[in-house]
């Protein structure tokens, strides 16, 4: 539960944490997206973990500025200067948005910021809170693609040099609870895949399970191990060269744009809210909002993926022939028995040699 056997104030002497704060900021280059996705959760809703309802669960207290009680201002800033004062602990910071990098304003001036300098009145970027709070807090957290990855905001050609929370920290960060960052992307996040993770770690907080497993990509693995494709209903039309030729159609949208065979998501899978929508399953193409490349190596959208015409040319006789088999056996498969009949005579094949 601690780094180097380092006592974090809070812990219990047997390990684990009764009570635990979470410190979300998204003043990241962000819409907010994240946080309004978040609420749509309901395996387990973020009302469900704030009162207390999910066993075996730390007392949770949560500080975001779209949710939190209090409207803004100097009280809901209190707890994030006490966790800068190391006067707060155990808490989860949460990052929202992409990171700008401040190190390229040469003439003063601030990309994004949160709250102001008590003694001077000026504003406090948001590289200031992620120096201040990052290594003190128990885990980190990415929400969103942008704050994972740089998203949108880190494309080709913008002004900002924003990129993501793990660049800007260092792909080798560790918290105070000895944790890589958890990036969890999504643009926005899937409601399930951020709570779920959340709960894994507020468990980990409470002493009750491992940390959570994480890909090369620090992403939870349980949740981006496969490939949008392989949860996808329409890649049976895949391996059948059946593709769809407009977004009106039931098939495979590889042709028309879709990168899910080599996308990490599991949408398609798991739905969007309470188990309906996804991207493909509505009719939408997967962007590969998941992927640390994204947007710039997807681009354009809605055209066929770099390479994918090359698989779906030799998939093609393959497909072609399958296609036909299959058909030959599904018009067999089709038919009712030949003695389902309203006939005097018995044609199913039974024995009468048994009967008395």
């Amino acid at each position: 539960m601690t780094t180097e056997g380092v006592r974090i104030p809070g812990q219990r002497p047997g390990g684990g944490f009764e009570e635990i704060d979470i410190l979300w900021i998204s003043e990241g280059m962000s819409c907010d997206g994240d946080t309004v996705s978040m609420t749509a959760s309901d395996q387990p809703s973020i009302e469900s973990i704030v009162q207390g309802l999910v066993p075996g669960l730390p007392k949770v207290n949560l500080h975001n500025k779209v949710l939190s009680p209090t409207m803004g201002g100097e009280e809901f800033l209190a707890p994030f200067r006490a966790a800068a004062r190391d006067e707060l602990a155990p808490f989860v910071l949460v990052i929202e948005g992409s990171v700008p990098n401040q190190n390229i304003i040469v003439d003063g001036g601030y990309w994004t910021s949160f709250g102001n300098d008590p003694d001077t009145g000026e504003p406090l970027t948001l590289n200031w809170w992620i120096d201040q709070l990052a290594p003190r807090a128990w885990a980190v957290v990415a929400a969103g693609t942008c704050a994972t990855f740089g998203g949108i905001h880190a494309m080709a050609g913008n002004a900002t040099g924003c990129m993501g929370l793990a660049d800007y920290l260092g792909w080798d960060f560790r918290s105070l609870g000895g944790l890589p960052i958890v990036n969890v992307p999504g643009c926005p996040i899937q409601p399930e895949n951020f709570m779920e993770t959340l709960t894994w770690l507020l468990h980990h907080a409470a002493g009750s399970a491992p940390p959570p497993p994480l890909d090369e990509n620090l992403r939870p693995q349980w949740l981006f191990g496969k490939t949008v494709h392989e949860g996808c209903d329409r890649a049976g039309y895949y391996e059948q060269s059946d593709f769809a030729r407009d977004y009106n159609s039931p098939k495979c949208q590889v042709k028309v744009g879709c990168w899910g065979p080599v996308v990490n998501c599991n949408v398609p899978k798991r739905g969007w809210m309470a188990g309906v929508g996804g991207c493909p399953n509505v009719g939408g193409i997967c962007i590969a909002c998941t992927m640390p490349g994204f947007p710039d190596m997807f681009m354009p959208f809605m055209d066929e993926p770099t390479g994918g015409s090359l698989s779906s040319i030799l998939s093609k006789p393959y497909g072609a022939f399958i296609r036909r088999m299959r058909g030959i056996t599904n018009a067999v498969a089709n038919r009712e028995a030949k003695w389902h009949h309203n006939e005097p005579a018995l044609t199913t094949g039974y024995d009468p040699r048994w009967r008395p």
